[in-house]
C-alpha cells in the first residue's frame, strides 16, 4: 500500500515525456534592489540574559521576505535605544533607509517588555512606534510580531512572520521507519509534534479558521483523510473509501473540503460540505484529476490533470461547465497554489528539454513564468498568505529539506530541521 503515496503524481511524471525546446528563464536574487534596514541590536536591562536575540530574529524575517536587506552587524556605526539619540547622518552614510531600535526590559513578574521605534533614516521621520510584553518563552513571538509590524508599515504588505508550518518527517531505517507530523514557526523553530505514526502521513493543510488541520493517513494501509483540532489534538476520520483517498484542501469559509478519490475507477476531485458530510462530484475526465486548491471565491478550484496528454494545471468551477487549462509552458506543471491575491500561480514546473522539477511561478495575467529555485526535484510548494514567500521540499546533500524562497527570487534559505527526511511543508492562514 505504500505505493500508493506518490501513485498520482508518478504517473503524471511519467506521462510527461522528455520534449526539447528553449532554455528556462531562471531568477537568481533578484534585479530591484531591496530596502536597506539597520535592525540594531536591542538594549536589555533588569535581566542578565536571554536565550535568543530578537534583533536578529526580526533582520532574519524581514531578509526572508525578499524585500528588505538588513545592514550586517559590522556595518552599525551606534546602537541607539531612543529616537532622540540618532544622527540621521551616519545611518544615511552607511546606506540605511530606515532604522528600527529597541529596549528591552525585564518586569517583577518575570515577563520581558520590548519598546521599539521604526525610523525613516531620509525624512528622519517616526514610521511607528509600539511596546510588546510577554514570557521568555513568548520572545520569538515578540520579534515576530514586530517584524510583522515592520513589513507592513514600510511595504503596505501585512507580514506573514508570526504565521505556522506544517510539514512531516521520516526517520529511522526503512524496517522500522516512523513519520511525525509537526507544526512549527514559519521558520522551522519551535517545531512541537502533533502526530506520530508507523504509517506514512501526506499533504498536512490547515484549515482558513487556523483551528483544524486535514491531512492523508495510512494508518489503516490505506489512505484514509483526518480533520484535526491544533490545540486538543482531537481528531476524525473523515473519508473511508475504496481507493485512493487524498490531497485534501479547505474551501475559503472553511466549510468545504475539497480532495481527491478514485472510488468511481478514475482519480477525480471531490467535494465535501463539513458540516453534513455530504460528497459531491466535481471532475468526470478519464484522465487523472488531482491536487485541487482553492480560488478567493470559494467556487473555483485549480488542479493538476494529464487530460491533454502531459500533466498541467486546470481551473474549474465546483457548480459545473468545462474546466480550463492554465498553464502551458514545459512539460510538467502540478500542484498548484495561488498567491494572496490572485495574480501568480506557483507551481511544481519541468521546462522541456530538462528532467529535473523546480518550484515556478506564473503570471496569471501575462502569461509569463519564472523559476525559483535553483535545486532540483523540488515538491509541494506553500505559499505564504500575504503571497511574499514560498517554502517547498527539496534535496541537499542526500536529505530531504525544506527551502525558502522570496516570490521575488531574492532570497533563497534552507530552513534549520531536524532528524529525519523533511517533507509535505504546508503554510498557516494568518494567526489572530
Amino acid at each position: 500500500m505504500k505505493i500508493m503515496i506518490r501513485l498520482l503524481i508518478a504517473c503524471l511524471a511519467m506521462a510527461a515525456g522528455t520534449v526539447f525546446a528553449a532554455d528556462p528563464l531562471v531568477i537568481t536574487r533578484g534585479t530591484d534592489r531591496a530596502i536597506p534596514i539597520a535592525v540594531v541590536p536591542f538594549g536589555l536591562s533588569g535581566a542578565a540574559s536571554l536565550p535568543e536575540d530578537p534583533a536578529r530574529i526580526i533582520g532574519n524575517d524581514l531578509h526572508n521576505s525578499g524585500f528588505f536587506n538588513p545592514l550586517a552587524r559590522e556595518h552599525m556605526i551606534s546602537m541607539p535605544a531612543r529616537p532622540d539619540e540618532i544622527i540621521y547622518r551616519d545611518w544615511r552614510a552607511v546606506g540605511a533607509q530606515y532604522l528600527l531600535i529597541g529596549e528591552m526590559a525585564s518586569q517583577a513578574d518575570g515577563r520581558v517588555q520590548i519598546r521599539y521605534h521604526l525610523l525613516n533614516v531620509t525624512s528622519e521621520q517616526q514610521v511607528h512606534a509600539g511596546t510588546v510584553t510577554g514570557t521568555v518563552q513568548q520572545l520569538r513571538d515578540l520579534a515576530h510580531h514586530i517584524a510583522d509590524q515592520a513589513h507592513e508599515k514600510i511595504t503596505g504588505i501585512k507580514g506573514a512572520f508570526s504565521t505556522r508550518l506544517l510539514f512531516v518527517t521520516a526517520s529511522g531505517p526503512v524496517s522500522d521507519r516512523r513519520y511525525t507530523l509537526y507544526r512549527a514557526d514559519y521558520d522551522g523553530a519551535r517545531a512541537v509534534t502533533l502526530l506520530q505514526s508507523r504509517e506514512p502521513i501526506l499533504s498536512p493543510t490547515y484549515a482558513p479558521d487556523g483551528q483544524r488541520i486535514a491531512y492523508v493517513s495510512f494508518e489503516q494501509k490505506r489512505p484514509r483523510i483526518y480533520v484535526q483540532q491544533v490545540e486538543t489534538g482531537q481528531r476524525e476520520q473523515v473519508t473511508n473509501f475504496e481507493g485512493l483517498n487524498g490531497a485534501p484542501a479547505w474551501s475559503p469559509d472553511s466549510s468545504k473540503l475539497a480532495f481527491v478519490l478514485s472510488k468511481d475507477g478514475n482519480p477525480e476531485i471531490y467535494v465535501m460540505e463539513m458540516a453534513s458530510r455530504q460528497v459531491r462530484r466535481v471532475t468526470n475526465h478519464m484522465a487523472i484529476d488531482t491536487e485541487p486548491f482553492w480560488g478567493k471565491d470559494g467556487h473555483t478550484l485549480y488542479f493538476t490533470s494529464d487530460r491533454s496528454g502531459r500533466p498541467q494545471i486546470y481551473r474549474a468551477s465546483i457548480n459545473g461547465g468545462e474546466a480550463q487549462r492554465v498553464t502551458f509552458s514545459g512539460n510538467y506543471n502540478a500542484n498548484p497554489k495561488l498567491s494572496a491575491d490572485e495574480k501568480t500561480l506557483v507551481m511544481i514546473h519541468r521546462q522541456d528539454g530538462y528532467k529535473v522539477f523546480k518550484v515556478a511561478a506564473q503570471d496569471l495575467q501575462r502569461g509569463t513564468l519564472r523559476i525559483l529555485s535553483d535545486t532540483s526535484l523540488d515538491e509541494s510548494p506553500t505559499v505564504a498568505p500575504n503571497g511574499s514567500m514560498v517554502i517547498y521540499a527539496t534535496r541537499q546533500q542526500g536529505k530531504g529539506v525544506l527551502m525558502l524562497t522570496s516570490l521575488n527570487g531574492r532570497v533563497r534559505t534552507v530552513l534549520p530541521g531536524i532528524e529525519g527526511e523533511i517533507r509535505e511543508p504546508s503554510w498557516s492562514p494568518f494567526l489572530n
